[in-house]
């Protein structure tokens, strides 16, 4: 694979972007690396130039409000005062004053009192906290929902593993181990539950053909409107930092 790297302009930003030529590539295929910090094209073999320029330009506009949705930088840090999703649902992260003491989640009661997420210790750990916690709940949320639907699949699985992968969401290897990034905590349940169903699918097809769809949708109805939200939403949660 051959590459050369430049840069693309984008609302006032300049990130860098990497273009790959691919001996098995058939089309270009552009991708977005996590946090918005940099673009990634894919090309043929022996593509003009012009047209690598001309599909940038037409993708300008879909890459301007993809990149918007990122802060500045790329990144968003976790730490006291800022706002991390839990579940789907907004918490500010507060300190407790204490320097030992569990996580934990306080519901809103309406708009003017939002959810909170109550961490002790040094603050300059608040981050890393959050992360635990964050691993906590993805264990809980996951674990549920990869027994129901091996129930119901009637698979069993050999072990469930949580990593902080970056490109991938879950696995499944031929001996029934799942693995799961355990940042999909941050999503909603439709869409833990969604991997989940997606992950116990592939104990009974190693592969994304029609009959492994077919059984995904079976064990989980809203499949489809899941796989819409990680592709939109996926690489903003990859871009928190818990540092």
């Amino acid at each position: 694979m051959k590459a050369t790297a430049e840069t693309v302009e984008l609302g006032g930003r300049h990130l860098p972007l990497a273009v790959k030529t691919h001996p098995r590539a058939r089309r270009m295929t552009l991708k977005i690396e996590p946090g918005g910090r940099a673009l990634s094209l894919t090309v043929p073999p022996g593509l003009p130039r012009h047209e690598i320029d001309g599909f940038l330009r037409r993708h300008h506009d879909w890459l301007l409000d993809k990149i918007s949705r990122f802060p500045e930088g790329g990144d968003t840090v976790v730490k006291i005062g800022a706002t991390v999703p839990v579940l789907g649902l907004d918490h500010r992260i507060i300190h407790s004053g204490n320097l030992r003491g569990l996580t934990k989640a306080t519901p809103g009661q309406n708009e003017r009192d939002p959810s909170v997420l109550c961490v002790s210790g040094p603050e300059d750990r608040a981050g890393m906290r959050v992360a635990d916690y964050l691993k906590t709940v993805a264990k809980r949320e996951i674990g549920v929902r990869v027994a129901v639907h091996a129930a119901a699949s009637g698979k069993k699985v050999a072990s469930i593993a949580f990593k902080d992968t970056k490109t991938r969401w879950g696995s499944c290897s031929s001996k029934g181990n799942l693995n799961f990034s355990w940042r999909i905590a941050m999503a909603p349940p439709e869409i833990v539950d969604y991997l989940a169903a997606h992950e116990v699918a592939h104990l009974t097809e190693m592969n994304h053909g029609p009959r492994f769809w077919a059984l995904c949708r079976k064990l989980c109805p809203h499949t489809e409107s899941a796989r819409a939200w990680l592709k939109e939403n996926g690489t903003v949660l990859h871009a928190v930092r818990f540092e």
